[in-house]
C-alpha cells in the first residue's frame, strides 16, 4: 500500500512539473510574439512622409541634367505632337515676340525628308503673326539657289500657311561672336536677318550625318547661316571652322562642333542678349538622319514629344537626356556618339551660351 501511495504521489510530481514548464513555455511563446509584434508596429504606423516616400517607385526618375534648382530655366514638355500641343507649349512659355517675328523652320530637302509638315506648324505661325524663314544650303540641291529653294517651299505648301522671307536672298552680313576662337570673324547670317525684333527658333529635333544630331543649336548656327548663293557663305564658315567662305574645307571635328556653338551665341546675342528669341523642339520621326537627306533612314524609335524653352542650351540637353532614357534609341546614340555630339554641348556651357541644367515642367 506503501508502495502504491509512492508510485502515486511521483506521477503527480512530474504531471506538475511537466505542466509548469509548458505554462512557461507557452508564456515564453506569447511574450516572443509580444515582442515581435511590438517591433513591427512601427512600421506600420510610420510618419506620412515616410509612408510616401516608399510609396513612390512609380514616379520618373530624374534625367541626367534635370534639377530642382529654382534658378535653372524652364523647360517645358509635352507627350502629344499635334498643332494644338504646338500652341499650348508655346503658351506656357510666356514669351511674347517684339517687332516683326520671323519663324526659323528647316524645310527639308525633300517630300521625303522628315521635316515638320505645313499642317503641324500652321496654327502657331499664325497665332504669333510670324514669317516663315530659311536660308540657302551649303551644298548641291533643290535648296541651294534663291530660285530652287522658292519653288520647293511652293511645292511642299509652306507658301500657304505663312509669309515667307529667304533670309540670304540679297546677301549676306556679319553680326559679332563675343570671344569666339574659331569664327573670329563673326557669323555669316542673311542680310534680311536685321529686318526681324524677334524669332521663334522652331527645330525638328533628330540625327545628323555630320553634327551627330540637330536641333536648337543646330538651327540656329548652321539654318541662319548664309548659303552659297552669296559672296561668304555663313554654312561654309561654321564647317571649315573659320577657314573659309567659298569651296568645302573640311575642319577638325571638335572644333566644327565649336564653331556650331559660337555661331549660335552670335544670333542670341544679337536679338536683344537673348531676350528676343524662344526655341521650340519638336521629337518626332527621330531618324539618324538629317531633314537635309532627301532620302533618311527611317526612324526605329518612338516619338517623344515636344519641348519648349528660352535657353538653347536647356532645350537641346533636355532633348538629349528624353533620348538617352528612351528604351528604344540605340541608333540614334549611335550616330549621336559616332559624331562626338555632346561636345556641342560642352562648348556651349562653356562659352555660356546657355545652362545645361534645366527644371522640367510637363504639360498635360
Amino acid at each position: 500500500m506503501k508502495k502504491y501511495l509512492f508510485l502515486i504521489a511521483i506521477v503527480a510530481l512530474f504531471s506538475f512539473i511537466s505542466c509548469s514548464s509548458s505554462e512557461k513555455k507557452e508564456e515564453k511563446s506569447n511574450t516572443s510574439q509580444t515582442s515581435t509584434e511590438q517591433t513591427e508596429a512601427p512600421a506600420q504606423n510610420e510618419p506620412a512622409a515616410a509612408a510616401e516616400e516608399t510609396a513612390k517607385p512609380e514616379e520618373k526618375a530624374m534625367l541626367p541634367h534635370q534639377t530642382n534648382d529654382e534658378n535653372a530655366p524652364v523647360v517645358y514638355f509635352i507627350k502629344e505632337i499635334t498643332p494644338e500641343a504646338l500652341v499650348k507649349i508655346y503658351d506656357k512659355l510666356g514669351w511674347r515676340p517684339e517687332g516683326k517675328t520671323g519663324v526659323k523652320i528647316s524645310t527639308g530637302e525633300s517630300e521625303k525628308s522628315n521635316h515638320l509638315r505645313p499642317a503641324l506648324i500652321k496654327d502657331l505661325i499664325q497665332k504669333i503673326g510670324g514669317t516663315i524663314v530659311e536660308c540657302n544650303t551649303a551644298y548641291p540641291g533643290n535648296r541651294n539657289t534663291n530660285k530652287a529653294h522658292l519653288e520647293a517651299l511652293k511645292q511642299r505648301g509652306y507658301l500657304e500657311i505663312a509669309p515667307f522671307d529667304l533670309l540670304d536672298e540679297e546677301g549676306e552680313m556679319l553680326i559679332p561672336i563675343e570671344g569666339a576662337k574659331h569664327l573670329v570673324k563673326g557669323d555669316y547670317v542673311g542680310t534680311h536677318f536685321k529686318n526681324y525684333g524677334s524669332y521663334l527658333v522652331l527645330s525638328h529635333f533628330k540625327g545628323h550625318q555630320m553634327a551627330g544630331f540637330g536641333g536648337a543649336i543646330k538651327n540656329l548656327s548652321i539654318g541662319f547661316g548664309s548659303g552659297t548663293d552669296v559672296e561668304h557663305s555663313g554654312k561654309i564658315y561654321i564647317h571649315s571652322a573659320g577657314q573659309a567662305t567659298k569651296g568645302w574645307v573640311t575642319a577638325d571635328q571638335l572644333d566644327f562642333l565649336e564653331s556650331m556653338a559660337e555661331a549660335a551665341k552670335g544670333v542670341c546675342s544679337a536679338m536683344n542678349g537673348g531676350k528676343n528669341i524662344a526655341f521650340i523642339n519638336v521629337l518626332n520621326r527621330l531618324s539618324v538622319d538629317c531633314d537635309c537627306n532627301g532620302s533618311p533612314t527611317e526612324p526605329d524609335m518612338h516619338d517623344i514629344g515636344i519641348v519648349a524653352s528660352l535657353d538653347p542650351l536647356a532645350i537641346d540637353q533636355a532633348s538629349i537626356d528624353m533620348v538617352w532614357a528612351a528604351t528604344d534609341s540605340k541608333s540614334l546614340k549611335e550616330r549621336i556618339e559616332s559624331r562626338q555630339g555632346l561636345h556641342t554641348l560642352d562648348y556651349a556651357a562653356e562659352i555660356k551660351l546657355g545652362n545645361r541644367n534645366y527644371r522640367l515642367v510637363e504639360i498635360k
